[in-house]
């Protein structure tokens, strides 16, 4: 798979607001697809971080049990597979 480098989001002038804005457009995609009435289960965040060093990191953080996290990554990753294919 090639290198994707992504801009810089310019509408979003700090990390706290870049991640408040990637939440927003999730959010909005669930209303668009579910409508109103729907109720949001178990969420796992992952954002990749790079240091003022340079490094770059990846933070997870999933709020239940970890074979349940394993199970949802496992079934996102085939589910953005399968997209690619089709």
């Amino acid at each position: 798979m090639a290198d994707e480098a992504i801009e810089p989001d310019a509408t979003a002038p700090n990390p706290r607001t870049r991640l408040m804005n990637e939440v927003a457009e999730q959010m909005d995609a669930i209303e668009s697809d579910f409508g109103s009435d729907y109720e949001i289960g178990r969420v796992i965040t992952i954002v990749e971080v790079t240091g003022p060093d340079g490094n770059v990191g990846l933070r997870v953080r999933a709020g239940q049990y970890p074979w349940i996290a394993l199970g949802m990554l496992d079934f996102a990753k085939k589910s953005l597979e399968a997209s690619m294919r089709g």
